[in-house]
């Protein structure tokens, strides 16, 4: 288990790989929203796992009024695991966040059931979801996946894909979808973020995350 100091370190260290804007580790330390949110789900994850539900929902419902993010005291969140902008993000009480994962603002982990039991994303180690993406319902995103901006994920995201959408597809697929008869007017898309660009893939997906 590493400590306390090991893993603010490793916080701030994540910010500043993989936000071009963050200059310098107190800068992180102090201005970033979506640090401190997991700073804060970390203390009540704690109280959580210790039965003391009651305080923990009240830390997690503080961290929701100074950070804009909303995470569940239950919910499992990995090492490194960097919250771009924060803003908007939620994290339901069954979610699964891996190692290394970048979320940016406005992502939803939510449920579609009423039954008290898994029925929230499991995010593997190392997958980016981009800016307002949606995944709904016990799926699984795959390590190292990428979700573009906007999309709106029902089902399982293999392992190194790339989806974008909605429904959420990897960006050839989807744009043979849009013409209705099986041709590729990919060409035709536009190349903003979290539209469907068929030249995004699994090595260069900056644009569809939405950074």
């Amino acid at each position: 288990m590493p400590s306390p100091w090991t893993r603010l370190r490793e916080d701030l260290r994540a910010a500043l790989e993989n936000d071009p804007a963050a200059l310098s580790r107190t800068e992180v330390l102090l201005t970033y929203p979506g640090v401190h949110a997991l700073w804060i789900h970390r203390i009540a994850h704690t109280l959580w796992n210790g039965g003391m539900h009651l305080p923990a929902r009240l830390l997690s419902h503080l961290a929701r009024f100074l950070t804009g993010v909303e995470i569940h005291p239950a919910a499992t969140v990995g090492r490194r695991v960097f919250i771009d902008h924060g803003m908007g993000v939620v994290v339901g009480e069954t979610a699964e966040i891996g190692d290394d994962v970048v979320l940016y603002h406005g992502v939803t982990l939510g449920g579609k059931s009423m039954q008290r039991t898994k029925r929230h994303p499991t995010v593997e180690g190392g997958a980016v979801v981009g800016a307002n993406a949606t995944l709904i319902g016990p799926l699984t995103v795959g390590e190292n996946a990428r979700v573009g901006a906007g999309s709106v994920v029902v089902d399982d995201v293999p392992a190194d894909a790339v989806v974008v959408g909605n429904p959420a597809r990897p960006p050839g697929e989807t744009s043979k979808a849009e013409s209705g008869d099986g041709s590729d007017t990919s060409d035709d898309d536009a190349s903003d973020p979290g539209e469907t660009d068929e030249s995004v893939d699994a090595g260069d997906a900056d644009g569809a995350v939405g950074r």
